[in-house]
């Protein structure tokens, strides 16, 4: 175990963390994601989401990737970070990272995706929204929602 050991979950709110896909499919025009595309836009409506820096940024680079057929200009994905703005943003900090390191480890994960559950965990959030997880899985008190199930 690191020196820093796990970030511990301060918070009682109802706050809910969104992944990156939920934002990717929010703005999706692929008619095979149209039902995924309503259920994305409708989570979207609630107020109580955390997102992290880095779902912004894979937001951005997926959504605006050259090699994607459906790709968005940066003036409009720059328009959507800013818009979701109005959620709360966790950043990314020196202990989350090595907490992710440990989760990483620990639940025999990507870096990538034990660095969104520990972001997730320092935002105080319960709840992980995202298909890329295993939906129903819990990660040390945080539990993995696939929306589009």
């Amino acid at each position: 175990m690191l020196a820093t050991g796990w970030i511990a979950l301060r918070h009682t709110n109802a706050m809910r963390f969104l992944d990156t896909n939920v934002l990717l499919y929010a703005i999706s025009t692929a008619p095979d994601e149209v039902a995924k595309r309503a259920v994305a836009q409708s989570l979207l409506d609630a107020e109580d989401w955390v997102l992290s820096v880095q779902v912004l940024q894979e937001f951005y680079v997926q959504a605006t990737r050259v090699t994607k057929p459906e790709r968005i200009q940066h003036e409009q994905a720059a328009a959507l970070i800013e818009a979701w703005l109005r959620f709360k943003i966790q950043e990314i900090t020196v202990p989350i990272v090595q907490a992710a390191l440990e989760a990483k480890v620990r639940f025999q994960l990507s870096y990538w995706d034990a660095a969104i559950i520990e972001a997730a965990r320092a935002a105080g959030c319960r709840q992980i929204y995202s298909e890329d997880l295993n939906a129903g899985q819990d990660y040390a008190g945080i539990r993995v929602i696939n929306p589009f199930v």
